[in-house]
């Protein structure tokens, strides 16, 4: 069992995770997106875009619904609704004609970079009073943390299957 001190760091982190989960409502993520869009952007689908962009030539729908915790037709309408809004195009995957690959179009990729760009703005108002070497600390600890985070819930669901 941790000591105290530990246990107490514990807890701080999973307080601080479920404050980040409740924070990231549709509105607030819709108040996230960059200035001067002629429409908000639904949330839902920046996550589409992101997994697109991460997999940038080999992303498929499959990819997508690993990427967003979703099953196979969640992702097939988010993804077609990307598609409708021109942010991705599908073409056929030259070693598989049943699959399609995802890619991000020229307003797709534009709008990834710019949402890049106002997020990152964001985070960097959140830190402003931070000196130099913890923003540093904080992006190695938090990069780590996600993957030690990742290969745990990929662990975990391995042992559900």
């Amino acid at each position: 069992m941790p000591d105290k001190q530990q246990q107490d760091a514990l807890t701080a982190v999973e307080r601080a995770m479920v404050a980040i989960r409740r924070s990231q409502t549709r509105r607030s993520l819709g108040r996230l997106a960059p200035p001067g869009e002629e429409r908000p952007v639904d949330p839902t689908l920046f996550g589409v875009l992101d997994a697109v962009e991460d997999r940038e030539g080999s992303c498929s729908v499959t990819d997508v619904a690993a990427a967003l915790g979703v099953d196979q037709p969640r992702a097939s309408r988010l993804v077609l609704r990307a598609v409708e809004e021109g942010w991705v195009s599908r073409r056929p995957d030259p070693a598989d004609a049943r699959r399609a690959l995802l890619a991000l179009t020229a307003d797709g990729r534009e709008l990834v970079d710019r949402t890049h760009r106002f997020r990152q703005q964001v985070f960097a108002r959140a830190m402003a009073g931070w000196p130099d070497a913890d923003r540093v600390e904080f992006a190695r600890l938090l990069t780590a943390f996600v993957e030690g985070f990742g290969r745990e819930s990929n662990s975990a669901a391995g042992r559900a299957d």
